[in-house]
């Protein structure tokens, strides 16, 4: 049964959620340019910065993989919603018959204030949920190891799975190439993910895109750290389960009392709503940045920029809350997660270091490792879904797969870019 209650929890979450949108509707008069609405006029400073990134990056899906474990980014996101509505069902005890109504609002609630003031509004609404995130975290983080114990946690893991349970080469589900594609997955995500790369762009400087990256990497750790011991808690109380993605949440909404319960969900919520948005407004970007740039033949006006843009995130909403719905997730949450961003990350990942440090990195190299980075993932998820190919995609398995998406996406950017006939002024500048 679960600790929620309506009156003191729902009053909580209410005040939160009306102050969020509050705030993230306030900011939208500022918005008179295109620059506004990407990267708040490349104004943030380092606090706002850190803020905003380690709230981006924590969201409930964050959670819900990680206690699990104990076309890009899109396809990536499309099962936030109905992870992030799992756990607020479980943990409140509300009819699962509500979870798309659920899904729905928050979407809405998210799509209103990201469309209307862009990364103005993202930033400060990150900056309100930054707080409320991390107030529920330690609270919630501290009441687990006061009630379970550190050395129950310990004793659990090395019950359950032995010494894999703290080494992961010799995990049986997990071996060399489960660290090497998490590996490749982390390092070109710092690179090149966009939710992440978008705070570089809004900083004032680069000094301070620099503070704001090294002084967020604690908070890396936390977004796995804690929803972890979250996991390893569940493990602890409720033993084996057969869904385990459900466990963690399932273990919470009856660990947690009332008025705490409502700062975990509040800060869930916070969590979620910053990722949401984030997401949206960086993957609109790139849309509207790169991919119809080539086709605006005269330069838009800010009006006309800011309505694309807007629409675009329309979109984007739609397409999640759909998607969301239909797309029956097989296998881990974290695998699915790494192999969709791996269609973006292995050949933008590619293409920056060659375009940096390889003079003879051209667009035939560019083109190959794209297009390699989205067949092979992509052939991947195809053939875990029908059944007459079920067995062989299990056979391959999802770490060899990425590992292979990261060396032939390499590959190709070389390859491509040699095969690539050189203009006369590349070889009289190469020859000088």
């Amino acid at each position: 049964m679960t600790k929620f209650s309506w009156l003191l929890d729902g009053s909580i979450v209410g005040i939160y959620l009306v102050a969020t949108m509050v705030a993230g509707l306030m900011v939208r008069k500022y918005v008179g340019k295109v620059e506004h609405f990407l990267v708040a006029g490349r104004e943030m400073d380092v606090y706002l910065g850190i803020a905003s990134l380690a709230a981006t990056e924590f969201g409930i899906v964050t959670c819900m993989y990680t206690a699990h474990i104990v076309l890009g980014g899109l396809l990536n996101m499309g099962v936030f919603l109905r992870t992030g509505g799992e756990f607020l069902v479980l943990v409140s005890g509300l009819d699962v018959k509500y979870l798309e109504i659920m899904m729905t609002a928050l979407l809405v609630g998210v799509a209103v204030y990201t469309i209307l003031g862009g990364m103005l509004s993202v930033l400060v609404t990150d900056y309100m949920q930054f707080i409320v995130m991390s107030a529920g975290l330690i609270v919630v983080t501290i009441l687990i190891l006061m009630n379970v114990g550190w050395e129950s946690m310990v004793n659990t893991v090395e019950t359950h799975y032995g010494a894999g349970g703290f080494n992961p080469f010799i995990n049986p589900t997990m071996g060399w190439e489960y660290v090497l594609f998490n590996l490749m997955l982390n390092t070109a995500a710092v690179l090149t993910w966009q939710t992440t790369i978008a705070r570089v762009l809004a900083a004032k400087d680069t000094a301070t895109g620099r503070k704001v990256y090294t002084r967020t990497s604690f908070f890396f750790v936390c977004r796995f750290l804690i929803p972890g011991v979250w996991g390893i808690a569940a493990l602890a109380t409720l033993g084996p389960v057969a869904n385990t993605l459900e466990a963690m949440p399932r273990y919470l909404s009856t660990a947690v009392p009332p008025g705490l319960m409502g700062l975990l969900i509040a800060a869930m919520l916070a969590a979620d709503m910053s990722t949401d948005s984030s997401y949206m407004l960086t993957w609109g970007s790139v849309i509207y940045n790169d991919i119809m740039a080539p086709f605006r033949k005269t330069r838009w006006s800010e009006k006309k920029g800011l309505f694309w843009n807007r629409t675009i995130i329309a979109f984007i909403g739609v397409f999640l809350l759909f998607y969301g719905l239909w797309y029956p997730l097989k296998g881990d949450l974290w695998t699915y997660l790494g192999v969709t961003g791996t269609i973006y990350l292995a050949s933008m990942s590619a293409l920056l270091i060659a375009c940096c440090y390889w003079p003879r990195a051209n667009s035939w190299g560019a083109g190959a490792a794209i297009l390699i980075s989205a067949l092979i993932p992509v052939t991947y998820l195809v053939l875990e879904q029908l059944p007459s190919t079920a067995e062989l995609a299990k056979s391959i398995g999802p770490y060899y797969s990425g590992i292979a998406t990261y060396l032939l996406s390499g590959a190709a950017m070389v390859i491509g870019s040699l095969l690539k006939p050189r203009s006369q002024p590349d070889l009289r500048k190469e020859m000088a």
